[in-house]
């Protein structure tokens, strides 16, 4: 789906479906429409049925002009409680309504402007509409058609400043969602085609798009010589070699101001749990647990292609936790790359022994800051539940410019402590680490504790357990109902765009 600009084109041919804002009165059954044009109002008032339209949210209602033209008024409720976000959702809405029957569509964008802000509601517009257009459909014989193809935004008159900033939406929006989209592509992909020797191959591929970004990738040999051990734990029982992809952005200008943000994530093709399996209704959908390298790569993408001025470092750490007679064994003590032995006392904890040993790779290269992404725990859908991101840290700074960054996008995010008491309860007795609490209480937090010991205590740090969010968002409207949800990706790419 495209988007372009147009200003009150007179050239039309009477056959467009024109998209605008329509309000409930409070109080009244009745619909606001005053910001209308005349013609339109004229047109609407003509009809009977318009009468019991009264602006609510999610109704529409079809009304034709003189010219030939239709207008779809968008209900999108009392114009005092709607945001940024409902606006988002109600875009949504509409391109579920419409895209079977139009081809293109004008949305009169002056009208839609909340809070004099026409960048935020113009993000909210094109992401509403992009990312419910998305469809995972590669492996189906027979695949669903969407008409709709064009959306043309429209400015009522002429205002460079408005235009300006139109062109900016569109080709900076355009550039999110399809980085978000990207990143559901690489989580919906099955894991039988998408392993890890796959995985780093399609990521080297589509770095070679990206705006002065170099890659390498690490394999087995590699890992050894890093010393990961935990890393190749993880890796033993699989029929695939581990990789670990080093990607480095670097901006146009670079002086000693310039910033250095590293980000992490897991990328578990599949976990099986190892020797302590998984029951299997617990299994399915473990093709999931590569989301937080996904989610980490998506926002590298994107603000790579849009020229952020900070240099970005992306780590993924890929492999599968799979069960042969090499597989790492429950009791197992291994060393990690920063020198510090692990007991595994659970294979299935298998995700923060891939992170520690890469967060401790990117804490030598002396970054800002480092932000890990992971579907690390079930313990943080037991907290915050499906809807909210859990994010844990080292720095307050940190924290405040990742949760202002997450309600500038309208992303749920909420922090849990690391407290002294969980700091212990992830000590062994015979080594100096072990990967699982004493309890099941507290899992999401002391597995962030865990994770500590593996970053330069001098470099602030954020650990985000997407494991609520990265899937299945239905409540979301321009998110899949099943799925991956590209969920982080914005708040990640509004992070980096804004240092």
């Amino acid at each position: 789906m495209k988007f372009s600009m147009s200003v009150n084109s007179k050239n039309k041919k009477g056959q467009e479906l024109i998209i605008i804002p329509a309000h409930k009165t409070k109080n009244k059954k009745v619909v606001s429409n005053t910001n209308w044009p005349q013609e339109y109002r004229n047109s609407f008032s003509k009809i009977k049925a318009s009468k019991s339209f009264d602006g609510s949210k999610g109704k529409a209602f079809l009304f034709p002009l003189e010219n030939g033209s239709t207008i779809m008024a968008v209900g999108l409720g009392e114009k005092e409680s709607l945001n940024f976000e409902s606006l988002r959702c109600e875009m949504a809405n509409v391109f579920k309504k419409i895209q079977h029957d139009n081809s293109e569509a004008i949305i009169k964008i002056e009208q839609f402007i909340l809070e004099d802000d026409i960048e935020k509601s113009l993000a909210s517009i094109i992401q509403g509409l992009m990312l419910a257009a998305y469809k995972f459909e590669r492996h189906l014989t027979t695949k669903s058609e969407t008409k709709l193809k064009k959306i043309i935004l429209e400015l009522d008159n002429k205002n460079p400043k408005n235009e300006k900033l139109t062109k900016k939406a569109i080709h900076e929006n355009s550039i999110v969602c399809e980085s978000v989209n990207f990143c559901r592509d690489l989580v919906n992909e099955p894991p039988n085609i998408l392993n890890s020797e796959y995985y780093a191959k399609l990521v080297e591929k589509d770095s070679k798009t990206l705006n002065r970004v170099k890659v390498k990738v690490l394999g087995k040999d590699q890992l050894k010589k890093e010393k990961m051990g935990m890393f190749l734990s993880v890796n033993a029982g699989s029929a695939y070699a581990p990789r670990l992809v080093h990607l480095t952005y670097t901006p146009k200008k670079v002086t000693k101001k310039t910033k250095h943000i590293a980000l992490v994530g897991k990328g578990l093709t599949f976990d099986t749990g190892g020797y302590s399996l998984k029951p299997s209704g617990s299994m399915m959908n473990m093709k999931f647990d590569m989301a937080g390298s996904s989610t980490v790569y998506g926002a590298f993408r994107a603000a790579s292609l849009l020229n952020s001025d900070v240099k970005i470092t992306c780590l993924l750490g890929i492999t599968d936790n799979a069960v042969n007679e090499k597989a790492t064994m429950p009791d197992s003590i291994v060393k990690a790359r920063n020198g510090k032995t692990v007991e595994i006392l659970n294979t299935d904890a298998e995700g923060r022994l891939v992170l520690g040993d890469v967060l401790s790779y990117a804490s030598d290269l002396k970054p800002d800051a480092i932000i890990d992404a992971a579907t690390l725990t079930g313990a943080c859908l037991v907290s915050l539940g499906n809807e909210i991101c859990g994010l844990m840290s080292n720095n307050d700074y940190l924290v405040e410019q990742i949760l202002s960054s997450a309600k500038e996008v309208d992303e749920y995010m909420w922090q849990l402590p690391i407290i002294e008491p969980f700091r212990k309860d992830m000590k062994s007795n015979i080594a100096d680490l072990k990967n699982m609490g004493g309890s099941r209480f507290g899992g999401t937090s002391k597995a962030a504790a865990f994770l500590e010991n593996f970053v330069d205590p001098k470099i602030p740090w954020a650990h985000l357990d997407i494991a609520g969010v990265g899937d299945s968002q239905s409540h979301l409207p321009y998110c899949p109902t099943k799925g991956a949800s590209g969920s982080i990706v914005r708040t990640l790419t509004n992070y980096l765009l804004n240092q």
